[in-house]
């Protein structure tokens, strides 16, 4: 019988695209995505194959959806002979957690635009690698255990102590807004605890980005799956 692996080995790969407008470069895009090495089992050509369609959206997405905007702000510089805006995207990787038969990390992109407004978007991937398929959220917890309220009252008391140092400042109403926002897609692993994330500006002003909290590993939860059996 084949052993289950414990770690994934994967490098970045990488693609770039470039789109103009009567030959002037309007819109910019770059990629990089992980790729298992050597690609070999059913598993990391599965891992594959996810990660080159995720590239192959992103593409997708910006020539469909901010190619336009980038053409149009191209032709109303040009009308008004002022410099032409330069779009930018990027969709890159940060591996979090690789031990113990799981895989963890999230892609983010990042799309700049005239007048230097930023917009980032997180997703969160964690992978079983015995059996090759994503985990998700409920999977660390006791069943019945409450999670859900574990990790909004976790994010809750850490916001309230960011406030009161001055650290970060969030919208009003939080705790609605925490209920609103939560997407239990919306984790990784770390080796410091579970990480939940919010989207931009979902409960924070842009100046916070994504406000991540991280929750620590214990018995009452979260709790990484025993690969001992």
């Amino acid at each position: 019988m084949k052993e289950s692996l414990t770690q994934l080995h994967t490098e970045p790969a990488s693609a770039e695209r470039e789109w103009t407008v009567e030959e002037i470069p309007v819109l910019s895009a770059s990629v990089s995505l992980p790729e298992p090495v050597p690609a070999a089992d059913r598993l990391s050509r599965r891992i594959r194959r996810y990660y080159q369609l995720q590239c192959r959206s992103f593409l997708h997405y910006c020539e469909a959806y901010l190619l336009p905007a980038a053409a149009e702000a191209c032709r109303t510089a040009l009308e008004a002979s002022q410099p032409i805006p330069k779009f930018r995207a990027e969709l890159t990787y940060r591996v979090t957690y690789n031990e113990g038969g799981l895989w963890s990390l999230y892609t983010q992109s990042r799309e700049s635009g005239p007048g230097g407004r930023t917009v980032l978007l997180r997703r969160g991937d964690t992978w079983d690698l015995a059996s090759g398929y994503p985990v998700a959220l409920s999977a660390f917890f006791p069943r019945r255990s409450g999670w859900k309220r574990r990790l909004l009252d976790t994010a809750e008391a850490e916001i309230q102590q960011q406030e009161q140092a001055g650290a970060a400042r969030y919208h009003e109403g939080i705790r609605r807004l925490l209920r609103r926002h939560f997407n239990p897609q919306n984790y990784y692993l770390t080796p410091e605890g579970l990480a939940i994330f919010y989207p931009m500006y979902a409960i924070a002003p842009a100046a916070e980005g994504i406000p991540v909290f991280t929750v620590p590993y214990g018995r009452s939860g979260p709790a990484l799956p025993s690969r001992e059996a």
